[in-house]
């Protein structure tokens, strides 16, 4: 947190929201609903309800090279302000691969929930830190898997 105001960095909110995107919905449901178990969750307004699209996927070449198109991508994404009577009223946003819109509005939601200074930390250490173990572990897993299959050649010379 900014000493200067009580939002959080933008790159403490780029951190969660990447958490939120790749979760899965179910996983982020069961986990909202577990941190806001016993409170009443504040009400929103969309101010852009969930939607799907598509969105173009660029590469480059050997990586740094020049830029190309490589395909469309289905995207959806969703807006919405918490009412809040104190102060400014958080605005949630959430982005994520494929068309559940259902997952755009829990992560929006939690992005929202999450700016609130009063909830920020609680939701933090309970949400966010146990996802993102989670996700790491599991791309350990795949780190793993991948490198088991790993060949490494090597060349004999024969006599001189």
């Amino acid at each position: 947190m900014s000493a200067t105001s009580a939002s959080p960095s933008s790159a403490m909110r780029r951190a969660w929201m990447a958490v939120l995107a790749h979760t899965p919905r179910a996983e982020l449901e069961a986990a909202l609903s577990q941190v806001l178990e016993g409170v009443s969750p504040p009400e929103f307004d969309w101010l852009r309800p969930p939607e799907t699209g598509l969105a173009m996927v660029r590469g480059r070449i050997g990586g740094s090279g020049d830029a190309f198109n490589l395909g469309e991508a289905t995207v959806t994404r969703a807006t919405l302000r918490l009412r809040n009577a104190a102060g400014a009223a958080p605005v949630g946003v959430a982005c994520h691969l494929g068309r559940d819109r259902r997952r755009a509005e829990l992560a929006a939601f939690a992005d929202a929930l999450l700016q609130l200074p009063e909830q920020h930390a609680r939701l933090h250490d309970q949400l966010i830190e146990p996802l993102a173990a989670q996700l790491a572990a599991q791309r350990a897993a795949r780190r793993h898997d991948a490198a088991s299959t790993r060949v490494e050649f090597f060349t004999m010379v024969r006599g001189d």
